[in-house]
């Protein structure tokens, strides 16, 4: 049987408690707590911090902000295209890896 899901059809949201900052230029730093027996091992020991501040530069700024949780993947796309043009080429293939790479971090969550 094969599956008829559209990837450009999903939307994405950010997950509830999800802590981040848009610098004035536009660059998003998102803050991950490390979590976890590892990571305690790691803070304790080696002076590791609680709270890493991830940032998105560029392109991914970009497309982090144009999350809320309405438009599809291919509604980001468009707006993407409009704003970079063909720097953004293949789009749809570096959009989806993307945006999978952000659900696998858990920096955005899939609603549909």
């Amino acid at each position: 049987m094969q599956n008829k899901d559209n990837f450009l059809d999903y939307v994405f949201a950010y997950p509830e408690g999800l802590v981040f900052t848009c610098s004035d230029e536009g660059e998003v730093t998102v803050d991950m707590e490390n979590k976890g027996f590892t990571n305690k091992v790691a803070q304790r020991f080696f002076k590791r911090p609680k709270v890493s501040h991830i940032k998105l530069e560029g392109m991914g700024s970009f497309i982090f902000l144009c999350v809320d949780g309405r438009r599809s993947v291919y509604e980001i796309g468009q707006l993407v295209h409009e704003k970079f043009g063909d720097e953004a080429e293949p789009l749809y293939e570096r959009l989806s890896v993307y945006m999978k790479k952000l659900e696998e971090v858990g920096f955005v969550k899939k609603l549909n």
